[in-house]
């Protein structure tokens, strides 16, 4: 029978002094869950109220009062029900591989993570590459109270942020599709670390994307970049591993992204605003969210017949709240010879850049790789 409201059960039993429905059967010890009317033999009524036990083998508990009142003539009961209660290393899914240097997790896609094409959308994967470094440092034992940042870096109120980033696709998951994810850490230079990542589509284990970022450390309260401190150092260093899944993205010989201005640009789109639901954890806009702006200047006809092989993002600075960006784009085939290493088969390019609206500041510039759809 399909559980009933607390208005209803107070029609149906207008005797047993129900006082408030919010603090039904407050005398019962387990935690209530559904109440359920129920007919006895005889043809008495009576409730069963359905309740989650934290452990035990189940059974019925019999309730005289609710709500500090006798229930007149009416026989109720709590049955309890056994469940285990999951951890939260259970709840994320996640494992570590290959002797722990690796994270792995796996993620279903979603309906509301898929474009109009019915595929997953590249803010989705840069989502979900977020999401599974999030769940490393967690995993891991590492973490502090800061987003991603461990307990030495906390302590030293430091964070860490993204300079640069770039992702490879080759094949787009569709709604329902099962991806699984490897991250892993490597050190950049002497005062940044890399993270990569891979994605495999669950199914088949063929690899659809690849993509490898770096990371240095700032201050949370001066928003200055810091050396990484020795103890530090000391605790993400164990888990270093010497690979590399997209070869010279990032360091000295990487190619630059130049930058676009008023008179290279072919299409700018203005006043963007950063929404509050835009910020994160450590008081900036995501570095997601820049993605879905660099995107409102490009024509809508590019976005329908091609999608993103590859993007290289390059962050310049923090966005606040309170300030409005501009979006430019240039697009041209002689942009698609993927000069970093990547993008190979791309039939179009582009370069981007979003600056303030107000001083004409670089927030992020950009360069993308385009295939024509089929």
């Amino acid at each position: 029978m399909s559980p009933v409201g607390a208005r209803n059960l107070q029609g149906l039993f207008p005797s047993a002094g129900f006082a408030r429905p919010e603090s039904w059967f407050t005398a019962v010890a387990a935690p209530v869950g559904l109440v359920y009317p129920r007919r006895l033999a005889g043809g008495c009524a009576g409730l069963l109220v359905k309740a989650a036990a934290g452990a035990g083998s189940g059974g019925s508990v019999g309730v005289e009062k609710v709500n500090g009142r006798k229930i007149n003539g009416i026989n109720g009961w709590v049955e309890e029900t056994s469940r285990d209660v999951p951890s939260h290393a259970t709840l994320r899914m996640g494992r570590f591989v290959e002797e722990r240097f690796v994270y792995r997790q796996t993620f279903v896609i979603r309906s509301y993570e898929i474009g109009p094409d019915k595929t997953a959308t590249m803010e989705t994967l840069m989502n979900l590459l977020q999401e599974t470094a999030l769940n490393h440092v967690m995993t891991s034992g590492l973490a502090g109270d800061g987003f991603g940042a461990t307990r030495e870096m906390s302590l030293r109120k430091l964070i860490w942020v993204v300079t640069r980033i770039r992702i490879q696709v080759d094949k787009y998951s569709r709604w329902g599709d099962v991806v699984e994810i490897d991250t892993w850490v490597d050190a950049a230079g002497k005062n940044g670390m890399r993270r990569d990542w891979m994605i495999r589509d669950y199914a088949t284990g063929e690899i659809i994307a690849r993509a490898t970022s770096t990371w240095v450390i700032m201050n949370r309260e001066t928003r200055r970049l810091s050396k990484i401190p020795e103890p530090v150092r000391e605790e993400v260093m164990p888990f270093y591993l010497g690979r590399t899944i997209i070869h010279d993205c990032s360091g000295p010989d990487a190619a630059r992204i130049h930058k676009l201005d008023d008179e290279t640009a072919q299409s700018i789109k203005s006043g963007l605003a950063p929404r509050w639901s835009d910020m994160d954890a450590n008081q900036h806009v995501n570095n997601v969210k820049y993605i879905s702006w660099i995107l409102e200047s490009v024509p809508v006809e590019v976005l329908e017949e091609y999608s993103l092989a590859s993007m290289t993002l390059e962050y310049r600075r923090e966005c606040r709240q309170s300030q409005l960006l501009e979006s430019l784009t240039s697009l041209g085939t002689q942009l698609a010879a993927g000069d970093d290493g990547g993008g190979g088969g791309a039939d179009l390019g582009s370069v981007h850049l979003l600056r303030l609206e107000e001083d004409k500041a670089e927030i992020v510039r950009a360069r993308a790789e385009w295939r024509k759809k089929t």
